[in-house]
Order: structure tokens, then C-alpha cells, then sequence
């Protein structure tokens, strides 16, 4: 199998992901038929007897070819299952500690390949620790890794696998100065091969070896020519590692080391994204009496596109509060900001009738310049009276469920988003409020669908609020509207949700 037409065979389905079929000569004559399935886990290899014969298929370029035999010496099958199959030669490791050599050119070649594929996929640094030990553990005999990185001078943990986490909590936090394998490889950015324990605990008496294993190796992971961690291989059994696995290893360390910085840099931004979206929402809603609330905020999903998706719940005295809603446009930190100033304006103008609200947190937003249109619902609700008083600024309606049963969308007077014309006018309509009604603000990532016009998903999600909330309580009503909304498409845009029911004094 090692031959550089096989080699570009499987580097071909290892990069495309698509099928691929050739055959080969084996050395005893006949031909082998080999077709590659690969997927995100590996490739699945169908061998069978016979294959296209070698006149029609010598010379052919393309996904079926033929391969030439390889040399008499060259032997006839290759990688961690056939090499262990293999017996030790006489100068070899004596019979207790006999193991498979290392990875042939072709296996070396497959492992490179498709760690290299996999690790381009890996956004979070969990990612590739789990792709690392996916690729690594079973490809090269190992039983177990580790991946340690440096901060602020001490080992810090990244994952591992293999390894128990006692034995892990005690190399984290460790200094950089200290005398260990780990540490020496992070000082001197050289790799460090142990072939048993006796050879481990001769250079590192100290080593903690607990775990039982028989030999390790000791790779520095090093990118923009800095040391930034190590990747620790360890085997259950003594073995020797000839010069061309640790150049693997040591290729293979190089990918991951780039991998986990790009990914240590993504987790980074992405919580400092996050933590600023969270940090503008309020952490509780406050209590109003006679009025039962529930609110969720549900990200998209994986990545650095935050929204701009905001709601708030203001209590103005015993018998009347605020709610709000809005959207900004944009996924990136600007449109949070952003969120976090129009959630303040309309905070700071709360008990003010709904128009004039949202009159002067547009000319605020007009007078900032973002470059940014936000859109808002903003309610101001009498429990004493039982009314209700909205006026929109280009966001989607609300949903009202009655005491009955019953379920509508509620017409608003349009209005111009916020942000686009400073003398813009906003008008408010009044509707009934009675004990048991329920009220529903959500922003468009709720009731956005490809396949379907927004009104008909709109009216859709109204329908399964008649039929799902009933007297059940507001918190379970909100978890199954998200339920619904991600059942019916994916996600793609965040979604912000507010409930309010309005309740009989002493409910």
C-alpha cells in the first residue's frame, strides 16, 4: 500500500469527502478492487476480488484507475492493523514488550490528511481536543492524550482523553519551571520519547505514573514560532518510536498547535460577544402584582454573529407597568451595543404614553448616527383598568390569547422603524386586557421560515399558543413556544420572547 498512487487516492477522499474507487495489483497476482467511502469519522474501505482489467485501465485519470503493484519487498498490506500483525524482528523489543512499529508512509499520510480536514472544522478548543483524540488515540495505538497549553507561566489543562481527571487536576496549574517531561518540552521546544518507565522515571523521577501506561511521547505545540503548549501521547505497553513516527507526531502536534490557538482566540472573542449581548438584558424581571411574566433569550447558535434581540418589563406603580421588545438590525458587538442604548431610552421614557416613547428613542437613535435601524414594540399596560396601550416601530405584531381560548394577532397602525427619520410619528392602538388574557412579544427569529410567507407563520405560532397555554404556567408556555419554533426550521436568527398574563388580585 505504499505507493504514491494509492497515497493520492485516499489524500483525494480524505480532502473531497466524496467516494472514490481504484484498483490495485496484489503481489500474488490477482487484482483488488478498493472503494473509499469517507465521512467525518474516516473513511470505510469496501475491498474486493477482480476490478477493471489493466489494459482499460492503465493510464486512466480520474475517480476509477488502476494501480501498478508495488515492489516484491514492499509488503502486502499497511497500517496499525497489518503492522501489528507483523512479528518483531530479532533485534527488536524482547517479548513482553513487543508492539506494533510505527504508522506506515500511507497510514502516516492518511492520519495527516484527515486531522488536517477535521481540524478546520474545530471553532472551540473542546473541539479539538475531541477531534485530536478521535483522529490520534485509535490511528496511532495510543491509550491515551492530552492537550496542555501555557498560561501566565503554568500548565493549564485544554482536554484530554484516556487519562483520568485526578490525574489530570494534579499537572494543572503546574509552573512552567517546573522539572517535569511536559514542562521541558513547553522550555525547550524539543519532543521527548520515553520507551518505558524505567526510561521516564531515569530523566523525571518525579513523574506521576499512576495510570499504568508503558511509554510516551512528548510533542511541543508550537505556532508563530512560540511554544504555546504539549501534546502527551501515552501507550499502554513499552515501545520504541522510530524516527519517522516522531516526525509524524511532530507534524501532526504542528497541525493541532495552530488549530487550538485559531480556536482559543474564537472562544475568546466569542465570550466576550456573549457576555456584553447577556450583560445588556436584564438578569431579573421585576414583580408586578396582578401580572404573571416568563421571558427567554435564545442565541442562534454557534458563532460570533450576536443579535441585537432586546426585552424589558418596567414597573411603573401598583397598578400599571411597561414592556418592550426590539430588534436591531445587524449580528456583530455593534448591534448589541446598540441594543443596550435603545433599551435604556426606552427605559428612561417608561410611563410616558406609547407613542411619545417611541418618538424620542427615535430621534435619540437619529441624532446617534449608528447606521443602524432597530425595530420595537412597546406596551403600556393598566391592570387596574384592564387595557392595554401599543404602538410598533416596524416590529412584528403581538399575539393575544383571551381568557377563552381564543387567539389573535393584534393589528397595530404601522410605524417606521427607529433610526431612519428623526420627525417620524408613531400611533398607538388601545385593546381589552382582562384577567386570564395573555400577551405575546417575540422578534422575528420566532416565526421566520424559508419555505413559508412570515404571516402565515406568524398566524401559525398564534394558533399553537390557543392550544398550548391554557392555565399552565407562563415559565412552561415559553419553553414550548421555542420548542415550536425550532421544530419547524433551524434557527437562524436569535430569538427574544416575552409573556405577560394579566391575574385576578389574590391569583
Amino acid at each position: 500500500m505504499d505507493t504514491p498512487a494509492i497515497e493520492e487516492h485516499y489524500r483525494a477522499a480524505v480532502m473531497s469527502r466524496l467516494p472514490r474507487s481504484f484498483t490495485a495489483v496484489h503481489p500474488a497476482g490477482h487484482r483488488v478492487r478498493f472503494d473509499l467511502h469517507p465521512d467525518d469519522s474516516g473513511i470505510s474501505v469496501r475491498i474486493t476480488a477482480g476490478g477493471v482489467p489493466a489494459a482499460s485501465a492503465a493510464g486512466a485519470l480520474g475517480p476509477d484507475e488502476a494501480v501498478e503493484p508495488p515492489p516484491a519487498s514492499a509488503p502486502a498490506r499497511s497500517g496499525p492493523a497489518a503492522d501489528a500483525a507483523r512479528p518483531p524482528t530479532a533485534s527488536g523489543p524482547s517479548p513482553e514488550q513487543s508492539v506494533a512499529p510505527g504508522p506506515s508512509r500511507a497510514t502516516a499520510l492518511y492520519q495527516l490528511m484527515h486531522l488536517a480536514a477535521s481540524l478546520t472544522e474545530a471553532a472551540h478548543a473542546q473541539d479539538v481536543v475531541d477531534k485530536a483524540a478521535d483522529q490520534l488515540v485509535p490511528a496511532l495505538g495510543a491509550q491515551a492524550m492530552a492537550l496542555l497549553v501555557e498560561e501566565e507561566r503554568r500548565l493549564r489543562i485544554v482536554g484530554h482523553r484516556g487519562y483520568t481527571d485526578e490525574l489530570m487536576t494534579r499537572y494543572d496549574g503546574l509552573p512552567v519551571t517546573a522539572e517535569s517531561a511536559t514542562t521541558e518540552v513547553i522550555r525547550t521546544r524539543t519532543p521527548l520519547f520515553f520507551e518505558s518507565p524505567a526510561a521516564l522515571r531515569a530523566a523525571y523521577p518525579g513523574s506521576d505514573i499512576e495510570d499504568g501506561m508503558g511509554a510516551w511521547g512528548f510533542v511541543p505545540l508550537i505556532t508563530s514560532n512560540r511554544p504555546v503548549g504539549c501534546l502527551v501521547l501515552a501507550y499502554s505497553r513499552p515501545r520504541p518510536f522510530a524516527a519517522g513516527e516522531k516526525a509524524v507526531l511532530t507534524s501532526i502536534a504542528g497541525l493541532i498547535a495552530q488549530a487550538l490557538e485559531r480556536a482559543r482566540l474564537y472562544d475568546s472573542a466569542y465570550q466576550l460577544a456573549r457576555s456584553l449581548q447577556t450583560g445588556l438584558l436584564p438578569h431579573d424581571l421585576p414583580y408586578v402584582p396582578r401580572l404573571e411574566v416568563a421571558a427567554r433569550y435564545l442565541p442562534a447558535g454557534h458563532g460570533l454573529d450576536i443579535g441585537g434581540d432586546f426585552y424589558d418589563l418596567i414597573h411603573i406603580d401598583g397598578t400599571t407597568a411597561a414592556a418592550a421588545i426590539g430588534d436591531v438590525q445587524g449580528h456583530n458587538v455593534g448591534a448589541a451595543a446598540l441594543m443596550g442604548q435603545v433599551r435604556t431610552a426606552v427605559h428612561a421614557s417608561a410611563g410616558a404614553p406609547p407613542a411619545e416613547v417611541l418618538a424620542r428613542t427615535n430621534r435619540l437613535l437619529t441624532d446617534l448616527e449608528p447606521g443602524l435601524f432597530t425595530s420595537c414594540l412597546y406596551a403600556h399596560i393598566d391592570l387596574g383598568r384592564h387595557r392595554a396601550r401599543l404602538a410598533t416601530a416596524g416590529h412584528p405584531p403581538p399575539l393575544l390569547r383571551r381568557a377563552d381560548g381564543t387567539a389573535e394577532v393584534v393589528a397595530l397602525p404601522p410605524g417606521l422603524l427607529l433610526g431612519i427619520d428623526p420627525d417620524a410619528g408613531y400611533t398607538a392602538a388601545e385593546i381589552p386586557f382582562e384577567p386570564g388574557c395573555l400577551l405575546a412579544f417575540y422578534t422575528d427569529g420566532l416565526v421566520e421560515s424559508p419555505a413559508l410567507d412570515i404571516e402565515e407563520t406568524i398566524a401559525g405560532v398564534a394558533a399553537h399558543l390557543a392550544r398550548a397555554a391554557g392555565d399552565r404556567p407562563l415559565e412552561a408556555v415559553a419553553d414550548d413556544l421555542l420548542r415550536h419554533a425550532r421544530g419547524r426550521v433551524p434557527v437562524t436568527d436569535d430569538i427574544a420572547l416575552l409573556l405577560l398574563r394579566s391575574r385576578l388580585p389574590g391569583d
